[in-house]
């Protein structure tokens, strides 16, 4: 049942980035790049716990992942705020 969910939730994830990166092909806005990188990015971390032996949500590495993907989160509504 939990790789299901992590597939469902990976699914949902690949496709939140694919919503994003259409919106960047058309506006070439790095905010929308940066988002779809992110949601990429958490679809792989659900991947690799899903289909790795021994991983473990609780283990550093994949924390370290969604912390670079939130991280791209930030950035982006950073950039988007600054002045300019």
């Amino acid at each position: 049942m939990q790789d299901l969910l992590m597939g469902a939730i990976a699914a949902g994830s690949g496709f939140a980035g694919l919503f994003f990166f259409r919106f960047w092909r058309h506006t070439r806005d790095r905010f929308f790049l940066f988002f779809a990188g992110s949601f990429w990015l958490e679809t792989l971390n659900r991947v690799a716990l899903a289909l790795l032996p021994y991983a473990n949500e609780h283990e550093p590495l994949f924390y370290l992942v969604r912390l670079v993907a939130y991280g791209l989160i930030i950035a982006a509504i950073w950039q988007k705020n600054r002045g300019r």
